[in-house]
């Protein structure tokens, strides 16, 4: 028995979808943002600190890259009001899912952008400290005017493919009800009884944005290759 597909539903829905799409958008450009943000505090912490802040903040690290990210979520998204009504006395604060789902992410990502930008801080030779401190700068100057540029443009590749998974991960949001991408097509899905289509149409969509981002990082090696040479 074959299946009639029915590709109008899709033009029907499309308006339902682009905002899942656009909720999808602002949860990946945010967490980005913030995570590589966080990411990089914790990767100075983790190199320049004392040891015992160091120690803290890999185990920080080691506790966000070890957890599935989805128990992270539901952590965030059950366990903060609690928190949180106890710290205030208010017992009717809650935290809304979009809120709980961005400080999940920016917790998790920053735990692996950390590790991508302590790497990269280390690719730089450490002769360029040297040099910049030399020639009267501050540590925390030839930092950010020597070290980071630097880094940051050899672990370019790196943080994109970080954000190819960040993507992805952005799916799971659905244990709390918020209507992402994949969330708002399966609703809509079952709502009019196409969810052949309508999820053919979100792995499409991925499929061309991941696909994308990797291409965009191949580009990247290359030129690095090419430069180098």
């Amino acid at each position: 028995m074959g299946y009639d597909f029915d590709w109008a539903a899709l033009q029907r829905a499309w308006p339902y979808l682009l905002q899942g799409l656009q909720m999808t958008a602002f949860l990946v450009i945010a967490a980005m943002a913030a995570g590589i943000g966080l990411g990089t505090l914790l990767a100075i912490t983790r190199i320049f600190a004392p040891r015992p802040v160091a120690a803290l903040v890999s185990g920080y690290v080691n506790l966000f890259r070890s957890i599935p990210l989805i128990l992270t979520i539901l952590w965030i998204y059950f366990l903060m009001p609690m928190v949180l009504r106890a710290v205030t006395g208010d017992p009717n604060l809650s935290v809304g899912p979009i809120y709980a789902a961005l400080v999940a992410f920016v917790l998790a990502e920053s735990a692996y952008y950390c590790e991508i930008i302590r790497a990269g801080i280390g690719s730089v030779r450490a002769g360029q400290m040297q040099a910049a401190q030399s020639l009267g700068m501050a540590p925390w100057q030839a930092l950010r005017h020597v070290i980071l540029p630097q880094a940051f443009r050899n672990m370019t590749p790196s943080l994109i493919n970080q954000t190819i998974a960040l993507l992805k991960d952005t799916s799971l949001v659905y244990v709390i009800s918020l209507n992402d991408f994949l969330g708002a097509a399966s609703k809509v899905g079952q709502r009019d009884g196409r969810v052949v289509e309508v999820y053919i149409l979100v792995a499409v969509v991925y499929l061309v944005l991941c696909t994308a981002g990797a291409w965009w990082v191949t580009w990247l090696q290359r030129r690095k290759t090419a430069s180098a040479a």
